[in-house]
This record gives structure tokens, C-alpha cells and sequence, in this order.
């Protein structure tokens, strides 16, 4: 299959499906068009979570600030995945996860640069680069893939492609915890990652950190319950929660938290155990 995770809203997609069953038959699957606009970072953290669910893929990912800039395009080689991207560090998280998942290991992936010259748009390579590069490594090096070894011939052999260790790399940001004398955590100084269309707030702090605690000080709001559940408090009542993700969200039950903890992408975040 091809998947589809873009920022373009509506009707954009359509134009890149187009160009894409002009090439494959493959079967097409939307992730996402309404990816935080202009944000690769966010774009990575929910690529990281959905991609290892997917069988092997090729996975079409645009969100893409510098299009039309210099900015490289690229394809990443991740166990028996590929990822097509702009070279703006967000298929990064994605491949580490993807090559973890098939265990590879961490770091074990591959990325080649896209020869794009003279697409026919400057400002809509998701049609004009990343669509047609998708198809064309679904087309000509997944289908007679059978494994890492074959995925990564594959991927040398076709001629739009070269390798390269000159990447656009991105790493999530990672929480800064101070212990006390016991050594558990004092203090928890995070980030929030994204907002989801809940509203739940999502950190970057793990949610093993705060598995001993039942509640929590959030940026001096609280005693905030930590539950595991949005039921175990009452409607419109603030909690911490651990999503399905692995990750600290600041949510209410039945409400929008990040309004609520007056938190936006970027804010930091103190969780201080209560």
C-alpha cells in the first residue's frame, strides 16, 4: 500500500492520488490531510506513532514549509518501509521508530536524495516530486522486495535516487527531570508536542516518570489527579493521563485541556508530584 499523510487540506490529496494510480494500482490509505500546518515536528511525532502499526509501506509524507526553496526531498529506506518526505527532518522519528519495529535496530536506516529537477510546480511538490517518487518505488522497487537486503538494492538501482548521509535530521525533545535524595522525580520540565483535535495537550514527557504518583502540580495549576482513564473524574474536571501514545497528556474529561492548562504547541510544561 501507499499512505497519505499531509497538511493540505482539501482538494490537494485528490491531485496526488491522481498522479499516483496513474503510475500503481497499489492500495491508498489516508493517515491525514490536516496535519498541523507547517509544523514537520508535529508531523513527525504522529507519524512516529502511526507508522509502526502499518504492514510494509510506502509512505507518502508532506508537510513542507521550504517548498519551492533548496531544500532536498528524499526517500528513507526503514526496515521493509519507505518513507517519501521534503528533507526537513521529519520522516526521522518515523524511520527510527519503523526500523526499531522490524528490529533493525534504532539507527538502522537508509536515506536517498531525490533528483527533482524542474518540477512543473513551485509550490506543490506533493503532486510534482513526492507523489510520483511514492509510486515509482511502490512500482518498481517494493513489489519484488522480500526483504531488507532486496528493499535497499531496490532503492540503489533506481536513477532518481542517490545516497545520502547529508540529511535534515530531527530528534524530539527530550523532558529534563530533577530527583530528589530517594531518587525519584522533584521536578519534570517538558514541552508540549502537539494538541490533538480533542484537545488533549501531548508532552514529551514519558509516562513511566509519573507512574508512582496520583497527583500532580501542572505549571503550578492543581493538585491535578493522574488517572488512568477520562471517567475517573468528573465532567470538566482537569486530569493527567498517559495516551496511547506512551506520553504525559494535560486533558478534562469532556473538555479541551490545553485550554484549560492555557497550553499551545512549543509550551513548557512543570509537572511537580503533589
Amino acid at each position: 500500500m501507499i499512505s497519505l499523510a499531509t497538511d493540505f487540506g482539501s482538494p490537494y490529496p485528490a491531485a496526488m492520488k491522481g498522479v499516483i494510480r496513474r503510475e500503481t494500482d497499489a492500495e491508498l490509505v489516508d493517515i491525514a490531510h490536516d496535519l498541523p500546518r507547517g509544523d514537520p515536528r508535529a508531523a513527525a511525532f504522529w507519524l512516529r506513532f502511526v507508522l509502526p502499526e502499518f504492514p510494509p509501506a510506502v509512505h507518502c509524507a508532506v508537510v513542507d514549509p521550504g517548498v519551492g526553496t533548496d531544500r532536498a526531498a528524499i526517500v528513507v529506506r526503514a526496515g521493509r518501509h519507505a518513507i517519501v518526505a521534503p528533507d526537513n527532518g521529519l520522516a526521522m522519528p518515523p524511520a527510527r521508530a519503523l526500523a526499531a519495529a522490524t528490529g533493525d535496530g534504532m539507527d538502522d536506516f537508509d536515506v536517498f536524495e531525490i533528483d527533482a529537477a524542474d518540477p512543473a510546480s513551485a509550490t506543490f511538490h506533493g503532486r510534482d516530486v513526492f507523489a510520483p517518487m511514492a509510486a515509482t518505488v511502490r512500482a518498481k522497487a517494493w513489489d519484488s522486495a522480500v526483504g531488507v537486503d532486496d528493499a535497499l538494492a531496490s532503492l540503489l538501482d533506481l536513477t532518481p535516487l542517490s545516497p545520502t548521509d547529508g540529511y535534515v535530521d530531527l530528534s524530539l525533545p527530550e523532558p529534563t527531570v530533577e530527583r530528589d535524595a530517594a531518587g525519584e522525580p522533584a521536578t519534570i520540565e517538558g514541552e508540549v508536542l502537539v494538541v490533538d483535535g480533542f484537545g488533549n495537550a501531548i508532552t514529551n514527557v514519558p509516562g513511566g516518570l509519573v507512574r508512582d504518583f496520583d497527583r500532580l502540580l501542572v505549571n503550578d495549576i492543581g493538585p491535578v489527579p493522574v488517572v488512568r482513564t477520562f471517567g475517573a473524574v468528573e465532567v470538566g474536571a482537569r486530569l493527567v493521563t498517559v495516551g496511547s501514545h506512551g506520553f504525559l497528556e494535560c486533558d478534562v474529561n469532556d473538555g479541551r485541556g490545553a485550554d484549560a492548562f492555557d497550553l499551545a504547541p512549543g509550551a513548557a510544561v512543570r509537572f511537580v508530584p503533589a
